[in-house]
């Protein structure tokens, strides 16, 4: 099994920054793929990056291109989410996800491993 926990969440103002770990232990990280989700109140779970295990390949979806980036560092098995420019649609709990896959999924149901979440809240 893999335990994965997130932290770094917190309060920012629109504009500002935070950047979220991932921590994973119990398995070889660095063979896992590792996205970042998030979840609005009222809203579906929704994909926001991955990187796959060699931290070779990422991907975002629109809304957060430009703006957050996607890192993992296999020697500390964390992964992190740096977020600039926030915005209040930005506002959700992030929780990170892993898989032993090879293709960057964006799908909820392609990962197995799934951390507890951390609430980003964006507000002036």
């Amino acid at each position: 099994q893999l335990q994965l926990v997130e932290s770094g969440g917190g309060l920012v103002k629109p504009g500002g920054s935070l950047r979220l770990s991932c921590a994973a232990s119990g398995r070889t990280f660095s063979q896992f793929a590792m996205a970042w989700f998030r979840q609005a109140p009222g809203k579906e779970r929704e994909f926001v990056a991955a990187i796959d295990w060699s931290a070779t390949n990422t991907y975002y979806t629109d809304s957060v291109k430009g703006r957050f980036t996607i890192s993992r560092d296999n020697t500390k098995n964390t992964g992190y989410l740096q977020m600039d420019s926030l915005k209040p649609e930005d506002t959700a709990v992030y929780y990170c996800a892993a898989d032993y896959i090879s293709i960057l999924y964006t799908e909820a149901a392609e990962y197995d491993y799934w951390g507890q979440g951390t609430q980003v809240t964006v507000s002036s």
